[in-house]
């Protein structure tokens, strides 16, 4: 399991820290701000990590993202898959990444539902310039932690599927965040977000 620290309201100094802990993977939410900080901080920090992007992806973003992170998390639609694939294709890479779903529905978040996921995935095998890791998801706002189980075991299952129907190997679950991240590994997450719980007095 990958313990990815959200440095998205955190500081320099936090995120030192957290290195100096042992913290070897970090997730940000927007390109600039993740470029910023990589700039700012020691090199030998940001060349000894993993930098994970975690939010919202749009197309216009694509050329600053490519080749800028170990992983892209959150791929969701055989659009933007195709953007990626382009251009890391132009770059003469292949770029990790990960294929955002929402397994409850959700207006407040993007990603391919099943049946969509299911109908795209040999197109999405196809394209030369991603690797596909695995699958994430973020689970809709409740208080009820069954929500967050369902999302996490529809994943997990999701997952088995495609595997068994296209023959691959999908290496990971991302699931689960502050507030659910024991339902998350229960259910086989293998990276966990944790934003605020690690940096609880950030800015």
């Amino acid at each position: 399991m990958k313990l990815i620290a959200v440095t998205k309201a955190a500081s320099l100094s936090q995120i030192e820290e957290a290195w100096n802990c042992g913290v070897t993977e970090f997730g940000e939410n927007r390109v600039q701000e993740a470029l910023k900080k990589r700039q700012a901080l020691a090199p030998s920090l940001v060349q000894n990590s993993n930098w994970h992007f975690i939010g919202h992806l749009q197309t216009n973003k694509v050329k600053q993202v490519v080749g800028q992170f170990a992983l892209i998390h959150s791929v969701d639609s055989l659009h933007l898959a195709q953007e990626l694939s382009k251009t890391a294709a132009q770059k003469g890479i292949r770029q990790n990444v990960l294929l955002q779903v929402k397994i409850l529905p959700d207006p407040d978040k993007s990603g391919f539902t099943e049946v969509e996921l299911k109908s795209k995935m040999a197109d999405l095998i196809a394209l030369p310039g991603i690797n596909i890791q695995g699958l994430m998801t973020i689970t809709p706002i409740s208080d009820d932690p069954e929500v967050g189980r369902a999302c996490f075991n529809g994943l997990a299952r999701l997952k088995s599927e495609l595997e068994d129907a296209h023959g691959i190997k999908l290496s990971d679950l991302s699931m689960g965040m502050t507030n659910d991240w024991q339902e998350a590994l229960d259910c086989g997450s293998t990276m966990i977000r944790i934003g605020r719980a690690i940096f609880a007095e950030a800015s």
